[in-house]
């Protein structure tokens, strides 16, 4: 059994909107988010190459990503691994996760002790999930702008950051940003699969700076 960490005095919900998502033209995978929490990006994404990614949040029981990429690199399907997470978790109600798998299938949950707004919305290739909204419109708007947009995975993941931002986001106002993209050998030099990996830990417009990081990394690392 996993420990219930929900009465730690050093824990605190992780109020938070994300999505996860899957390029099928370049198998790219990745977790972009924000939140009213600092350095969000040190807890919620994760993702390998050829594997998936997955995106742990609310009361986050980060043994959700290791653990989580390791049944999806054994074979089980997104939703597979999501039943083999939370069925032996006694904090499963107070989390939230997003998974996709290495051939673009998505899969959520949402405990019910989920601080509200909350829930998660999921269509081709993504899913997009919250906790602490001003509303459903949050996660509504990020599906669609990831459905729209166009370009490289990440920029549609960052679109949606955008969209769900304009739709009111996390309820308690903003703080920091993360975006994950995984790639086989698109890290630097071709060593890892870190293709991107761009972190805002704490600033008053996380979603407009992670932007402007993006921009850099693409002038650097352009392909």
């Amino acid at each position: 059994m996993y420990n219930n960490l929900l009465f730690s005095k050093n824990v605190k919900p992780i109020s938070t909107f994300s999505i996860v998502g899957y390029d099928p033209d370049n198998g790219d995978l990745g977790v972009a988010v924000q939140s009213k929490f600092f350095a969000v990006g040190a807890v919620v994404p994760w993702a390998e190459a050829g594997v998936g990614a997955i995106a742990t949040q609310s009361w986050a029981n980060t043994t959700y990503g290791p653990r989580g990429l390791q049944l999806l690199k054994i074979g089980l399907s997104a939703e597979q691994t999501l039943e083999h997470l939370i069925k032996d978790d006694n904090g499963r109600e107070s989390r939230q996760v997003g998974i996709v798998d290495s051939s673009g299938n998505v899969t959520h949950f949402t405990g019910k002790e989920c601080n509200e707004w909350a829930g998660a919305l999921s269509g081709k290739h993504y899913t997009a999930q919250g906790n602490i909204l001003t509303g459903e419109d949050v996660v509504k708007a990020m599906g669609k702008s990831f459905e729209e947009a166009d370009g490289e995975l990440a920029d549609k993941l960052l679109n949606a950051l955008v969209s769900g931002q304009e739709k009111g986001g996390d309820k308690r106002g903003q703080q920091s940003a993360a975006l994950l993209v995984v790639r086989k050998n698109g890290g630097y030099g071709g060593f890892n699969d870190r293709y991107i990996d761009i972190r805002v830990d704490d600033a008053a417009k996380p979603i407009e700076e992670l932007q402007r990081l993006l921009n850099i990394h693409k002038q650097f690392f352009s392909r």
